[in-house]
């Protein structure tokens, strides 16, 4: 089954709030083997709304509209479809008796706007909403079927797991499986991974594909599958999938959801270690990323952001001949703050960082996005140059990346020994 999804509503188009309907609706509806083909957003204006159904692709047969069923003047959506469809607003009073006792449920009146929400357009099927007062609608016309829900995220996805997806599948019958599974890499360009992936895509199946997904820090990998039920479209995806990981072992770190901070974490507790940071140019980002963990404190012990070279002498005791003669951006530095926050932090190991995140700062010798990331633990103190591209806050966060990446491949080395 083909879908699209439209989101109406200005303060989407305006930047005033950020469309996270579309990208749970496309996760949601994939799995069920819906195959999204276009996503837009729209005005909440009826010339908008009926230009945007006239211009749906012809094998489309689900669409999915979010936002404009509020109770005030500026939701005009629910008007909109009724007109499109040559239908006139028709009274529910089952819809009437739901607002009233969601709002006897909090001893408030209804008020006329409020009990204009049981107008509906009389050829839909209501979905009543328990999360709100606005009820979603359903609709077919000739073999094409039209949802259309509240834009408040957690009302439009009750409604799209407990009222129209069971609703849908006893009306229509999915024949199509829609699979994915994605290999997470770290450290390695998109156009490198492509280059070496050549011959694995040239050897893929007709059913499957290949998805390169590059955000800073790291590459997702995504395999999709498709096909009709039954056909082993599944199978034949895990066994591409398995040689995928085989062939980039080096540089996988983790699977689907999988954050960096959770990996790191996870291997530091069954191995029973903890971590400590001395952080300069990353300002405490690889702290939040592994404090963001629930359970984080089982192994990271704390952090000491040495900003400035008089705290990166007095908290660490950097040498000041180094810092004069290499400069804080160096491999004597890093080294040493890794050390000595491990010692401080009493931690077994000690991540540390020094670099040029810009936009000023750099110099031709020491350019912005140069990094120095050190790490010390039980063999030693080791460290590595970077040099990375992007904006403040991608430096910031492909360095912070960078060494929790440092610690998860030191980990697994020492796991083995």
């Amino acid at each position: 089954m083909q879908c699209e999804i439209i989101t109406i509503g200005d303060e989407i188009l305006i930047g005033q709030i950020v469309d996270t309907n579309s990208s749970w609706l496309g996760r949601t509806l994939n799995s069920e083997g819906i195959d999204i083909h276009q996503v837009r957003s729209i005005r909440d204006e009826p010339e908008d709304i009926h230009n945007a159904l006239d211009d749906l692709h012809e094998l489309t047969e689900l669409v999915v509209l979010t936002g404009g069923l509020g109770p005030t003047r500026d939701d005009k959506t629910k008007a909109s479809l009724a007109s499109y469809f040559g239908v006139e607003l028709v009274h529910h009073p089952d819809v009437e008796a739901h607002i009233e006792s969601i709002f006897a449920r909090f001893n408030r009146n209804v008020n006329k706007l409020n009990r204009s929400q049981a107008w509906l357009p009389a050829n839909c099927t209501p979905l009543f909403n328990e999360k709100g007062t606005a009820p979603g609608m359903l609709f077919q016309n000739h073999n094409r079927w039209y949802v259309s829900l509240p834009g408040v995220p957690y009302e439009m996805k009750h409604l799209i797991e407990d009222k129209m997806l069971p609703l849908l599948k006893k009306k229509v019958t999915i024949n199509k499986v829609l699979v994915h599974r994605t290999l997470l890499t770290q450290g390695v360009p998109e156009s490198i991974l492509a280059e070496k992936l050549e011959a694995f895509e040239d050897a893929l199946p007709q059913h499957l594909s290949l998805a390169y997904l590059p955000s800073p820090g790291r590459v997702r990998l995504r395999i999709t599958g498709r096909g009709p039920k039954n056909s082993g479209i599944e199978t034949l995806l895990d066994e591409n999938f398995d040689v995928l990981k085989e062939a980039l072992q080096s540089i996988v770190y983790g699977e689907g959801d999988d954050e960096m901070e959770e990996i790191v974490g996870k291997a530091l507790r069954n191995a029973g270690q903890t971590v400590g940071v001395a952080e300069s140019c990353t300002g405490g980002y690889i702290s939040h990323l592994l404090t963001r963990v629930p359970g984080s404190s089982d192994y990271f012990k704390g952090s000491l952001l040495t900003y400035s070279n008089d705290l990166k002498q007095s908290i660490l005791d950097v040498s000041e001949s180094d810092l004069i003669s290499h400069g804080a951006v160096s491999k004597p530095v890093v080294e040493q703050m890794a050390f000595k926050a491990a010692e401080v932090l009493g931690t077994n190991y000690a991540l540390s960082t020094s670099g040029i995140a810009g936009p000023g700062g750099g110099s031709p010798e020491k350019p912005v996005g140069l990094v120095w990331i050190g790490l010390a633990g039980p063999n030693g103190v080791k460290s590595a140059q970077f040099q990375f591209n992007g904006d403040r806050e991608r430096i910031i966060r492909k360095t912070a990346l960078t060494a929790l990446d440092m610690l998860r491949r030191e980990l697994e080395i020492d796991s083995r020994n």
